[in-house]
Protein backbone atom coordinates (compact mmCIF):
# COMPACT_ATOMS: atom_id res chain seq x y z
CA UNK A 1 0.00 0.00 0.00
CA UNK A 2 2.83 2.38 0.81
CA UNK A 3 4.55 1.62 -2.48
CA UNK A 4 1.43 2.62 -4.42
CA UNK A 5 1.25 5.88 -2.50
CA UNK A 6 4.92 6.60 -3.17
CA UNK A 7 4.43 5.83 -6.85
CA UNK A 8 1.45 8.23 -7.03
CA UNK A 9 3.51 10.94 -5.30
CA UNK A 10 6.34 10.41 -7.78
CA UNK A 11 3.93 11.14 -10.65
CA UNK A 12 3.57 14.70 -9.34
CA UNK A 13 7.32 15.29 -9.15
CA UNK A 14 7.55 16.86 -12.66
CA UNK A 15 4.73 19.24 -11.77
CA UNK A 16 6.52 20.22 -8.57
CA UNK A 17 9.77 20.79 -10.48
CA UNK A 18 7.95 22.99 -13.02
CA UNK A 19 6.28 25.06 -10.29
CA UNK A 20 9.61 25.50 -8.51
CA UNK A 21 11.26 26.52 -11.79
CA UNK A 22 8.52 29.04 -12.54
CA UNK A 23 8.78 30.57 -9.07
CA UNK A 24 12.58 30.73 -9.37
CA UNK A 25 12.53 32.38 -12.81
CA UNK A 26 9.84 34.84 -11.73
CA UNK A 27 11.69 35.81 -8.58
CA UNK A 28 14.99 36.20 -10.44
CA UNK A 29 13.34 38.34 -13.13
CA UNK A 30 11.72 40.63 -10.57
CA UNK A 31 14.96 40.94 -8.60
CA UNK A 32 17.12 41.75 -11.63
CA UNK A 33 14.58 44.23 -13.01
CA UNK A 34 14.43 46.01 -9.65
CA UNK A 35 18.19 46.46 -9.83
CA UNK A 36 18.27 47.68 -13.45
CA UNK A 37 15.22 49.91 -13.72
CA UNK A 38 15.47 53.65 -13.24
CA UNK A 39 13.74 55.02 -10.17
CA UNK A 40 12.47 58.47 -11.08
CA UNK A 41 9.05 59.12 -9.52
CA UNK A 42 7.51 62.53 -10.14
CA UNK A 43 3.96 63.83 -9.49
CA UNK A 44 2.66 63.43 -13.06
CA UNK A 45 3.94 59.86 -13.22
CA UNK A 46 2.23 58.93 -9.96
CA UNK A 47 -1.16 60.40 -10.94
CA UNK A 48 -4.01 58.03 -11.71
CA UNK A 49 -4.93 57.73 -15.38
CA UNK A 50 -8.46 57.09 -16.58
CA UNK A 51 -9.12 56.75 -20.31
CA UNK A 52 -7.27 59.90 -21.27
CA UNK A 53 -9.28 62.04 -18.86
CA UNK A 54 -7.37 64.03 -16.27
CA UNK A 55 -8.93 62.89 -12.97
CA UNK A 56 -7.97 66.17 -11.31
CA UNK A 57 -9.59 68.23 -14.08
CA UNK A 58 -13.18 68.79 -15.06
CA UNK A 59 -14.21 65.16 -14.60
CA UNK A 60 -12.96 65.00 -11.02
CA UNK A 61 -15.75 64.15 -8.64
CA UNK A 62 -18.15 63.93 -11.56
CA UNK A 63 -19.87 60.91 -13.00
CA UNK A 64 -18.41 58.93 -15.83
CA UNK A 65 -20.38 58.94 -19.04
CA UNK A 66 -22.77 56.05 -19.39
CA UNK A 67 -21.82 55.73 -23.06
CA UNK A 68 -18.60 53.90 -22.13
CA UNK A 69 -20.54 51.27 -20.21
CA UNK A 70 -23.25 50.86 -22.86
CA UNK A 71 -20.67 50.21 -25.55
CA UNK A 72 -18.79 47.78 -23.32
CA UNK A 73 -21.97 45.83 -22.55
CA UNK A 74 -22.96 45.77 -26.22
CA UNK A 75 -19.51 44.50 -27.16
CA UNK A 76 -19.68 41.70 -24.62
CA UNK A 77 -23.23 40.71 -25.58
CA UNK A 78 -22.57 40.57 -29.32
CA UNK A 79 -19.20 38.84 -28.90
CA UNK A 80 -20.63 36.13 -26.66
CA UNK A 81 -23.60 35.62 -28.92
CA UNK A 82 -21.46 35.28 -32.03
CA UNK A 83 -19.28 32.72 -30.23
CA UNK A 84 -22.31 30.41 -30.32
CA UNK A 85 -22.01 30.31 -34.11
CA UNK A 86 -18.79 28.25 -34.08
CA UNK A 87 -20.08 25.16 -32.22
CA UNK A 88 -23.26 25.35 -34.28
CA UNK A 89 -21.27 25.31 -37.52
CA UNK A 90 -19.33 22.25 -36.34
CA UNK A 91 -22.43 20.16 -35.61
CA UNK A 92 -24.66 21.54 -38.36
CA UNK A 93 -24.89 18.22 -40.24
CA UNK A 94 -25.91 16.30 -37.12
CA UNK A 95 -28.61 18.73 -35.93
CA UNK A 96 -30.28 19.03 -39.31
CA UNK A 97 -33.07 21.37 -40.29
CA UNK A 98 -34.29 21.98 -36.73
CA UNK A 99 -30.87 23.29 -35.69
CA UNK A 100 -30.70 25.41 -38.82
CA UNK A 101 -34.08 27.02 -38.06
CA UNK A 102 -33.12 27.58 -34.42
CA UNK A 103 -29.91 29.34 -35.46
CA UNK A 104 -31.84 31.43 -37.98
CA UNK A 105 -34.15 32.59 -35.17
CA UNK A 106 -31.11 33.25 -32.96
CA UNK A 107 -29.42 35.38 -35.63
CA UNK A 108 -32.70 37.19 -36.31
CA UNK A 109 -32.98 38.09 -32.60
CA UNK A 110 -29.36 39.20 -32.64
CA UNK A 111 -30.04 41.48 -35.60
CA UNK A 112 -33.15 42.89 -33.92
CA UNK A 113 -31.08 43.73 -30.83
CA UNK A 114 -28.40 45.32 -33.00
CA UNK A 115 -31.01 47.39 -34.89
CA UNK A 116 -32.58 48.48 -31.60
CA UNK A 117 -29.22 49.63 -30.23
CA UNK A 118 -28.46 51.41 -33.48
CA UNK A 119 -31.83 53.19 -33.62
CA UNK A 120 -31.56 54.25 -29.97
CA UNK A 121 -28.19 55.85 -30.75
CA UNK A 122 -26.17 53.58 -28.47
CA UNK A 123 -23.52 53.20 -31.16
CA UNK A 124 -23.07 56.93 -31.74
CA UNK A 125 -19.87 58.33 -30.32
CA UNK A 126 -19.79 61.94 -29.17
CA UNK A 127 -16.47 63.42 -28.13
Amino acid sequence: MTGARDMAAMEFLPVLVMVAGIVLVTGATLFVSSLLRPSNPYPEKNMPYECGVDPAGEAAGGRLRVQFFVLAILLVVFDVETMFLFPWAVVLKEIGLVGYIEMFVFILLLLVGFAYAWLKGALEWEA
